[in-house]
């Protein structure tokens, strides 16, 4: 009753691991993504066992290989035939597995890295604009999963139709703040467009939790600094009567960017984050 793919990014610092998963199926999110940071990835689905999620993460925890994951936790299962699975782990190796009695279309593919699979599509068109959109595809391995995602659900995705989709991305101290390896956990639980949905909360993830590479500041000079004292004055805040990047106006924008929720974007100095000041530029009069 899904499409998904699991994928590993070995040239990021430090790696990642990820998820991004489509279906007719109410929060998919809450039952096929699985991953952990220095481990690997895995979708359990078709007439899922959540248990394969956990288990299979210990074993990859462990340093079992991808296959081996797959036919450990596919053997001891009596409905295994009803199954379907994709796995990566910890150095990139993948494996897919769709058992006899799924329901067509359903089928995988795999290759270095990446494993994508799907049951109830409207055909192999599927998982093939998936691999096709993802192997294409450049920037960072969230961008890519959902390409793969974008490219399967307008091959035609879930024959029975849309409702839920997921994106789910780890790596070491890739957390809010550093205090957790999930770098990415997006849901869209209920949608009529969960993909184009999914999507445009990416983009807000975007904004609000960057990736360093992504941060451009700005250095604040006498007429930008005139701009900022206009704008968050609008806005509301005490900027004081002062000239240049003096403490009200510092405090003003420190204070502006916490109430946004753009704190990952500030950097103490006579700076300021382009993104925050193209989000101030939209937000306030000038």
């Amino acid at each position: 009753m899904t499409f998904s793919i699991v994928a590993f990014e070995p040239d990021g610092d430090p790696p990642e691991w990820g998820v991004a998963v489509a279906s007719r199926f109410l929060a998919v999110g809450a039952v096929v993504p699985w991953a952990q940071a220095g481990a690997g990835a895995i979708a359990t689905q078709a007439f899922a066992n959540v248990a394969y999620g956990p288990e299979g993460l210990d074993l990859l925890e462990r340093g079992m290989d991808a296959e081996d994951v797959v036919a450990r936790l596919t053997g001891s299962d009596e409905r295994r035939d009803e199954r379907q699975v994709g796995v990566v782990d910890a150095s990139g190796g993948a494996a897919t597995y769709t058992g006899r009695a799924c329901m067509e279309w359903a089928g995988g593919r795999r290759g270095p890295g990446y494993a994508c699979q799907g049951n109830i599509l409207t055909g192999p068109e599927v998982v093939d604009a998936m691999v096709e959109a993802y192997t294409g595809a450049s920037g960072r391995l969230a961008a890519r999963l959902l390409a793969a995602l974008s490219a399967g659900d307008a091959a035609g995705g879930d024959r029975r139709g849309r409702q839920s989709a997921a994106l789910k991305v780890v790596r070491a101290g890739g957390g809010y703040g550093g205090g957790s390896d999930v770098a990415v956990d997006l849901r869209v639980d209920d949608h009529p467009d969960p993909v184009g949905e999914l999507r445009r909360l990416w983009d807000l993830h975007n904004l609000y939790q960057p990736a360093p590479g992504d941060l451009a500041f700005v250095d604040v000079d006498d007429g930008l600094a005139r701009e900022l004292r206009t704008r968050l004055r609008a806005a509301g805040y005490e900027v004081g009567s002062g000239e240049g990047y003096d403490t009200a106006l510092r405090d003003a924008l420190f204070a502006f960017v916490g109430v946004e929720n753009l704190e990952e974007r500030w950097r103490e100095g006579p700076v300021i984050e382009r993104a925050v000041l193209q989000h101030l530029r939209r937000h306030s009069p000038g």
